[in-house]
């Protein structure tokens, strides 16, 4: 019994050690069909060099994102923020159905205990009488185990392990979409606080405006059209005042949002003139440096090396299928001699399927797959090119911005100027009331246009961060 159950275990442990290949097509990576530096021009940066060195991957959000107030708002959404939570709990979903699929390579191994006890009648004896049949057993069995020489199982679970990795890559692109989203509301939010407090200085100060005509024409120096133009400065504040305070509650609301719960007051920004250090450059790198490390281009490409594993299961159909059946324990007819001497019994019962005819279903099932990662190839190659051009697009208003608002911020100085002659001009009584109104509306024009600009400039550097990949630390 000792020789036979060896000669068994030696039999099994040989058949296992032949699983474990794989008849999927080796993986490749797909060449990036992009340009291997970035577009160059009047439009585009001159330095696009990175000279520390470090890939914007590799820098966390926490370094990027400066301000105090602002850190502490990312961390609060990457705390609550309901897609993120989602986006890890398929984390771990896919985390156990990798699991599962890798624990099929391995034998399942049962404990296994049985008793019947049953009545032949006197037909069926063989005795001429009835009799009482007891049959007890323990013992260790396997049950429809698969040999997976041909791969089949280890397809199956390399397509799984990469889904996980998929999933993986699919949270971190949502936490540095989080990151920027949460960085751009709060950016939106300070820039309509600062305009509307810029509504409410004008206000203030075209009110007192107001009040002067009014005397100076109750003392016949200013007239009725003064008056009426002053009024129309007064109303165009107001109105300003009213929408920039309904876009701030829409702003906060927002926010809320993203961060997943409210934001304390003492961590809203008051005006985008005092977050204009809430972030810094990110040098961007070269493409094959930042493309391949996004994690969506990641993902495209786990997805595809999914794909491709799937073609080796689809292969491996083709070929027989053997599964083991097996047990190893003691055996007797009373329980009390269950585990006597000469009770030992196993059973061994291998079963071998050879796919003869199937109408054709196998070789479809394989054309499948290989479209399906002839597919997944044009999706990473697309994945690689979009990133590329949203890349392009935010160097080229990154290689812009700054002379827009050098000349925006002079053309504001030049209007300053030209308000403080006209007025004087007026109170002199060389020009008429037009000239002031005419200069007051360019001023104010001119103050929310660098408001603006320097929104999109903010708003520039933050779109930098998402498209280069920026660190997901967390």
């Amino acid at each position: 019994m000792k020789r036979k159950t060896t000669t068994l275990c030696l039999s099994l442990a040989a058949l296992l050690g032949l699983g474990g290949c794989t008849m999927a097509p080796e993986y490749i990576r797909p060449q990036a069909p992009v340009p291997a530096l970035w577009p160059e021009g009047p439009a585009y940066p001159q330095e696009n060099q990175n000279p520390s060195g470090k890939k914007p991957a590799d820098l966390p959000w926490q370094e990027f994102f400066v301000e105090h107030q602002l850190q502490k708002t990312i961390g609060m959404a990457l705390e609550n923020n309901r897609d993120l939570r989602a986006a890890a709990l398929n984390i771990e979903r896919s985390r156990a159905q990798y699991q599962i699929q890798r624990a099929e390579l391995v034998p399942q191994v049962d404990a296994i205990a049985a008793g019947s006890r049953k009545r032949l009648p006197e037909t069926l004896s063989g005795t001429g009488q009835a009799e009482t049949v007891e049959q007890y057993s323990v013992g260790l069995g396997v049950s429809a185990y698969e040999l997976d020489l041909f791969g089949r199982v280890q397809s199956l679970k390399d397509q799984a392990l990469a889904q996980y990795l998929a999933t993986e890559q699919a949270r971190r692109t949502v936490q540095i979409s989080l990151v920027a989203e949460v960085a751009a509301n709060y950016l939106n939010l300070a820039a309509d606080r600062e305009r509307l407090h810029l509504a409410q200085a004008t206000l203030t100060a075209q009110q007192s405006s107001y009040q002067l005509i009014q005397r100076r024409l109750a003392m016949g120096i200013a007239s009725e059209l003064d008056l009426q133009q002053a009024q129309t400065q007064v109303d165009t504040a107001r109105v300003d005042i009213a929408r920039y305070t309904a876009l701030t509650a829409q702003d906060e609301n927002a926010l809320n949002l993203v961060v997943g719960s409210p934001v304390p007051a003492e961590l809203l920004p008051k005006t985008l003139s005092e977050t204009l250090t809430a972030v810094k450059d990110l040098p961007p790198g070269t493409p094959s440096e930042v493309l391949l490390l996004r994690p969506d281009i990641l993902r495209a490409e786990n997805q595809l090396q999914g794909y491709n594993a799937n073609i080796g299961a689809a292969r491996a159909a083709f070929f027989p299928r053997v599964t083991l059946i097996g047990s190893i324990g003691v055996g007797s007819d009373e329980l009390s001699g269950l585990f006597s001497s000469g009770s030992g019994a196993w059973a061994f019962a291998p079963d071998i399927s050879l796919p003869i005819f199937d109408g054709g279903s196998r070789w479809a099932g394989l054309t499948v797959a290989e479209v399906d990662r002839d597919i997944a190839v044009a999706a990473y190659e697309k994945a690689i090119q979009t990133a590329f051009r949203e890349v392009a697009d935010a160097l080229a208003r990154r290689g812009t911005i700054d002379d827009e608002l050098a000349a925006q911020q002079s053309l504001t100085d030049a209007t300053t100027a030209r308000y403080r002659l006209s007025q004087a001009r007026y109170d002199k009584g060389v020009d008429s009331y037009l000239a002031v109104l005419d200069s007051q509306r360019s001023l104010y024009s001119a103050q929310q246009g660098l408001i603006t600009t320097r929104l999109s400039r903010l708003i520039n550097m933050v779109t930098l961060y998402k498209v280069l990949g920026g660190g997901d630390a967390p």
